[in-house]
């Protein structure tokens, strides 16, 4: 039996073909253009070529994400929340809270062993806590998002950021440019500021190790470790952790 997940995001469109629920055959992205139908079909098709498919070989579509309601070929549609868990408890059985932060939000989720929810909290009020903030903020020091990772990791002082949204913070980065401030110091405060909202959302949610990372912002290792000392705990990730909501839609068929 074969089936797909997609997962409909602001930003980009994932697509993960899976077999008999317990082998990944299958990735696809695109990015997410005007027509979110139209990202869909390009993702599925990148997955289904990767694959060696043809769209009659899926038994079960299942879409989750932002545009989840204008998906192509959805048999069936779940939430960002419940796909979350389920994808991460296939790859990492272990963990009881998952972390997803992506382009414009964020959400915190308690699950149990089989990946069902059991609370959740979200921070989708301000891009502030996501990447697009991340995105801007790199703009501001002329820099590519993996250099700006990169230089945070390098590092050694805290510095406070008290902006709340993108406009502010950005005016707040230039003013610690000019005054002089390491590009690297300011890159951690970037990740710094993010990681604490997040962390703050997190206990709201409740901790219950282990603790999954994932969503497109898991790929920075900078953020990934400002979350970590925000926590005061390790976290896992797991690999091309942007695709594991689709995974979970993909399992998520009956």
């Amino acid at each position: 039996m074969l089936t797909a997940g997609i997962d409909i995001g602001t930003e980009n469109t994932k697509v993960v073909i899976v077999k008999d629920d317990k082998e990944i055959i299958a990735r696809g992205s695109a990015v997410t253009g005007f027509d979110q139908k139209a990202s869909a079909e390009e993702a599925i098709s990148k997955a289904l070529k990767q694959a060696g498919l043809s769209l009659t070989a899926i038994n079960s579509f299942t879409a989750t994400g932002a545009g989840r309601k204008v998906a192509p070929y959805a048999t069936r549609k779940t939430t960002e929340i419940a796909a979350s868990a389920k994808g991460v408890t296939f790859l990492l059985p272990s963990v009881r809270t998952v972390i997803n932060l992506g382009s414009e939000g964020g959400r915190a989720i308690k699950c149990n062993a089989k990946g069902a929810v059991k609370d959740f909290t979200i921070n989708e009020k301000c891009a502030a806590g996501a990447g697009t903030f991340v995105k801007a903020m790199a703009r501001a020091l002329e820099v590519s998002l993996e250099e700006f990772a990169r230089m945070s990791l390098n590092s050694t002082k805290s510095i406070s950021m008290n902006a709340q949204c993108v406009i502010f913070a950005e005016s707040e980065v230039v003013s610690l440019i000019h005054a002089k401030t390491p590009r690297e110091d300011v890159a951690r405060a970037v990740f710094d500021s993010i990681a604490d909202r997040i962390a703050s959302m997190v206990r709201r949610v409740g901790i219950e190790k282990d603790i999954a990372l994932i969503g497109g912002m898991a790929k920075s290792a900078g953020f990934a470790e400002s979350l970590k000392r925000g926590l005061g705990m390790d976290l896992l990730i797991p690999e091309a952790p942007e695709y594991v909501t689709a995974l979970g839609a993909a399992l998520i068929h009956a």
